[in-house]
């Protein structure tokens, strides 16, 4: 079980560090085939703001990042939770605002490695 939180929170970490990706360094490249739902021509002039979110993202992907160079498990666990907690709390926020699919793509992941976390 312990193997596949890990696992779990690597995937959490790298899928937003794509998302860093997206949307500081894709915004207008890539991201236009990712968000289909955005007409093309918002991706200019929200290029600033796109990259503020994708700092951001970076931000929880270097938090559960730093919990796998934390050698006490209990306290590797509660600086993984805290950034899952978070990441789960956008991601809902995101599937009410935004759109449905975030919830699936961003805070489920989050959740469930939360739920093994607590069951651990």
């Amino acid at each position: 079980m312990l193997l596949l939180i890990k696992f779990l929170i690597g995937f959490c970490a790298l899928e937003h560090l794509y998302i860093l990706w997206l949307e500081m360094f894709a915004w207008t490249t890539r991201a236009p085939r990712v968000f289909k739902q955005l007409p093309a021509h918002l991706f200019p002039p929200t290029k600033t703001l796109a990259a503020n979110q994708g700092l951001y993202n970076g931000f929880l992907s270097a938090g559960l990042i730093w919990s796998f160079f934390i050698h006490d498990q209990d306290w590797a666990f509660n600086i993984a939770t805290f950034f899952l907690a978070c990441i789960a709390v956008a991601g809902i926020y995101g599937a009410f605002t935004a759109g449905k699919r975030i919830f699936f793509v961003q805070a489920a992941p989050a959740i469930i490695t939360l739920l093994l976390i607590y069951l651990y």
